[in-house]
């Protein structure tokens, strides 16, 4: 039986233009959400996870920056294509996104609960007393105590984990049918995290919704995707299964991610770490964008480009040493 897809991005390349300079954020990513799925993208900060998701939701700032080319399928309906009302009416609505930083995303003229019951008010056509009630039930369930009395309050006046609560409840207000989080829990102590994650869990269950999670945090990974895509330089390197990816890694830059996190059993004087940075989105390298920091680089990782190679149906990766068949004997030795 085939699963049918909710989200399907296809080739996306989305630039950033600063005088002759071009900023390539997003180029060339392709990549599917099934129905009832949840998929997490992770990389360092500048590999083009936020600039996707932003995309997605048609919220890349003009004129500085557009959708160069590709398509946003969601649900049958290509976004790329849509009117901004017909994307309004779906931002917000079939489609929420939880935003990395609520204190610019939240409006701070506006209480709490005008806030919360706007999507229902704008998208729902809920009165006002159904909204508040509905409203004061979301803060409830997000884990903020006095809920009736936080309706009232200001953005300012909450702690930022409390306005990251916040900015769930609003997201998840409309039931969409896809839910985008930005790392949602990065303001947030371990117990909460944790609550924050089964409610994610408990709402994509209840509404056979769909997630795509942004996070640096692989342990967060492990307890929520069922596939993970991993970016390097505004590109897919690898995407595989969670299983796969935490026990068959590919790409030197997905085994030296999982080679930074700490772990119990290991004893070890200090974290691995990835030399260099990630190079900027106008400069990238002519062949792999990662080769400038791998240790296994060789001559052909700097002349062409590289493509995404078949590992098996479900796991691809964009590296030359998966064509090595001594590389593979070593693994396989592992």
């Amino acid at each position: 039986m085939k699963t049918e897809n909710i989200l399907e991005v296809t080739d996306l390349k989305t630039y950033f233009f600063r005088g002759k300079k071009i900023f390539k954020a997003v180029d060339g990513v392709s990549f599917h959400i099934e129905k009832g799925e949840t998929l997490c993208i992770v990389g360092e900060s500048g590999s083009g996870k936020s600039i996707t998701s932003l995309s997605i939701m048609g919220l890349i700032p003009e004129p500085g920056g557009r959708i160069e080319s590709g398509s946003i399928t969601f649900d049958g309906k290509d976004l790329t294509s849509i009117t901004k009302k017909e994307m309004m009416s779906i931002r917000g609505n079939d489609v929420s996104m939880i935003f990395q930083e609520p204190m610019t995303s939240l409006n701070p003229v506006l209480t709490i609960g005008f806030q919360v019951m706007e999507p229902l008010i704008e998208h729902r056509k809920w009165k006002k007393k159904n909204a508040k009630e509905k409203a004061i039930e979301l803060l409830n369930m997000v884990g903020i105590a006095r809920a009736d009395e936080i309706f009232h309050s200001y953005p300012h006046q909450l702690s930022g984990g409390m306005r990251q609560r916040v900015m769930i409840a609003i997201a998840i207000s409309c039931d969409p049918k896809l839910l985008i989080a930005d790392e949602p829990t990065t303001a947030l102590d371990v117990t909460i995290q944790a609550q924050i994650l089964d409610l994610l869990r408990t709402i994509k269950d209840d509404i056979d919704s769909s997630i795509l999670l942004i996070t640096h945090d692989l342990g967060v990974v492990a307890e929520m995707a069922s596939r993970v895509i991993v970016m390097y330089g505004g590109q897919i390197v690898e995407e595989a299964t969670v299983e796969e990816i935490f026990d068959f890694p590919k790409h030197p830059y997905t085994k030296g991610l999982l080679g930074s996190v700490p772990k119990l059993e290991e004893e070890r004087d200090r974290l691995i770490q990835i030399k260099g940075i990630v190079p900027s989105a106008d400069k990238y390298p002519k062949g792999c964008r990662f080769a400038p920091r791998c240790k296994f680089a060789r001559s052909e990782c700097f002349d062409n480009e590289i493509m995404l190679r078949k590992v098996n149906s479900k796991h691809f990766v964009r590296c030359v040493l998966y064509d090595d068949p001594l590389v593979k004997i070593k693994e396989e030795k592992k």
